[in-house]
Parts: structure tokens; sequence; C-alpha cells
């Protein structure tokens, strides 16, 4: 298994699970490069400016109710330029719709740099709510659906947090907004205190250390080929 929340699950169902790690720590590792701030920037033909990332889900669906919330922060943060996370399974009309003129970047393929070169990220709940925190970026949980969906969801879904960080952690590690919590107003409270110099910021970050910790460190890998191997043999 790769989260320690689920060791309980198994044993209720007379399964001794194993755990050796997270996997995405090593991932992570593998395919992050040494490329620079300055690098990046050249490369996506992006401003000197420090960068808050939006990364608003992979799905259509995400997009239309997230997107629109995220990009009105673009001109409350002046002092940053606004980078989307492009998903490799959708065009770029499907952003350009919602973004229209609003100044923003769109980068594809290249969401773990994008995270390593931001200062802060506002991510929809999924993996990335992992990945932000693995690569120590603070972020502010976005989530809002259609009406009926997150209807649905609150009558089936028996969880406490809808983020991977907050659930590995079992207490509200990262801010969770959702439905009609994700609004404007709120946001930008949210993310400004996330900001270099903040308090809240520097928590955030020692949590996120935590985070590693517990879901093993680096070389999960190679832990659970090892046990596969030795199995194998005997």
């Amino acid at each position: 298994i790769i989260f320690p929340f689920e060791i309980e699950y198994f044993r209720k169902h007379s399964i001794d699970p194993i755990f050796e790690g997270n996997p995405s720590i090593d991932a992570i590792a593998f395919k992050l490069n040494a490329q620079t701030f300055d690098d990046f920037i050249k490369q996506n033909n992006l401003p000197n400016k420090p960068i808050i990332a939006l990364v608003a889900g992979s799905r259509k669906q995400e997009i239309k109710y997230n997107l629109p919330v995220m990009l009105q922060m673009v001109e409350k943060f002046p002092d940053y330029q606004f980078v989307i996370a492009g998903a490799p399974s959708l065009e770029l009309n499907v952003y350009q719709q919602y973004v229209k003129s609003t100044p923003v970047s769109i980068v594809y393929g290249q969401t773990y740099q994008l995270f390593k070169h931001s200062t802060l990220a506002l991510v929809t709940s999924g993996t990335a709510t992992l990945e932000s925190a693995l690569l120590d970026i603070p972020e502010v949980v976005c989530y809002k659906g259609s009406f009926f969906s997150m209807i649905i969801a609150w009558m089936v879904i028996k969880v406490k947090y809808i983020s991977l960080v907050n659930l590995i952690m079992n207490r509200e590690v990262v801010v969770e907004l959702t439905q009609y919590n994700l609004n404007p107003a709120r946001l930008y409270k949210e993310a400004s205190i996330l900001l270099p110099g903040c308090k809240q910021r520097d928590e955030m970050l020692s949590d996120f250390t935590k985070l590693k910790e517990i879901l093993g460190g680096e070389g999960c890998s190679e832990r659970v080929g090892s046990r596969i191997v030795n199995r194998l043999k005997h």
C-alpha cells in the first residue's frame, strides 16, 4: 500500500498490508533535474517574476468550476505571475475560454518543474495536492463542482478531508476551500498568509517535513523491489 491511512482499512478486512513508503517521493526525485528558476522562465518565455502556480485539475468539469475563481487572484497579487499547469489530456482552448485576456501563462508537461519554481500553489484536490507538499510549495486546496455532484459526494464519501496531505496527517495542514467556501475573498485571504515572511507559511513547510517522514522518505521503490525479489527467492 502507498498510504499509511490504508493500514487500518485492510486490517479490518483481515488483510495484513505492507507499507514501505510512497513512490511519489522517488518519482519526483527521478523526474526533476537541476534546472534553475532562470532556466525555467527562459525555456517557457515567462517574465522574471516569482510564480504562483494554478493547478486546476485534469478534467473539463474541474477546470470549469475552479479555474475562474483562481484567475480572480491575478489582479490581487501584482508582484507575482500566474502560471497554469496544463493537463496533458486537455487542449489549450479548454483553458483559453476562461483565461480570455487575463495575463496568465500555460505550460504543459512540466508540473513538477512548475511546482519547484513556484512560491505558492492553488491546487484542485487530487494527487497534485501531495506533489505540491512533497516539493515544499505551500498551497491552498480548491475544489468546487456542480451542485448535484457535490451533494452526491457528501452523501457517499465519509472522510474528514479531501486532500491527501490532510488525510495522511489526519489533521488540517492545508486549508481546503470547497464549494461555496471557494470564493475570491476567502481564497485571497488564505493565499496571502502563505507568502514568504508569513508565520503560516513556515508552519506549513514544517508540517510538509513531517509528512515526508510519515511517507517513509526516499527509497520506497527500492524497498518494495527488494521485498518482491526476496519473496520470489523463497
